[in-house]
């Protein structure tokens, strides 16, 4: 996809989601989200990923599955796999922490550890942290991740995930 394509379905998600947020009860301030327990299960796609240095030849289009158990309003546990941007096979495992919102985004970090990427660590498991955002409701669902670039080892950008609630 390019990066006009992709800025036009960003300016699409935005005006669903902001269509979304103006219907809710939510007010768009920042505010923090209850912990309170619950049990779901979310299955996950890939990831679809819009590079900072797009003129490189990345995967844009990380094919994946995973799966996402959510235990509480604010945490969930995930791990999959995917295609990563070099064209390898990544594997991650995480925790999911949300405990902020704007309306019905819910703002937070992922904690955890993938691998498969050449230039770090041999290709070995590292640690992660980065930003994080979702969107659910009733059945289907996004994640929005932003990755930082750190040096020529790992290439950063947008990257969003597609999710279904099956439990």
């Amino acid at each position: 996809m390019k990066s006009k394509t992709f800025l036009k379905f960003l300016f699409s998600l935005s005006l669903t989601l902001t269509s979304s947020i103006s219907y809710a009860d939510d007010s768009l301030v920042l505010s923090t989200v209850d912990t309170i327990p619950i049990s779901e299960l979310w299955l996950n796609s890939g990831f679809y990923t819009y590079h900072f240095q797009s003129r490189n030849r990345f995967n844009n289009i990380n094919f994946g599955f995973g799966g996402e158990y959510r235990y509480s309003t604010t945490s969930s546990i995930v791990l999959g796999e995917f295609h990563n941007s070099d064209w390898g096979a990544t594997n991650y495992v995480g925790w999911y922490w949300r405990p902020l919102a704007i309306g019905s985004i819910n703002l937070g970090a992922e904690f955890g550890a993938i691998d498969g990427y050449p230039k770090m660590q041999n290709g070995n498991w590292f640690p992660v942290a980065v930003p994080v955002a979702s969107y659910e409701n009733k059945y289907i669902g996004a994640n929005f991740v932003f990755v930082p670039s750190y040096k020529d080892q790992l290439h950063g950008g947008i990257s969003i995930q597609l999710k279904l609630k099956v439990y």
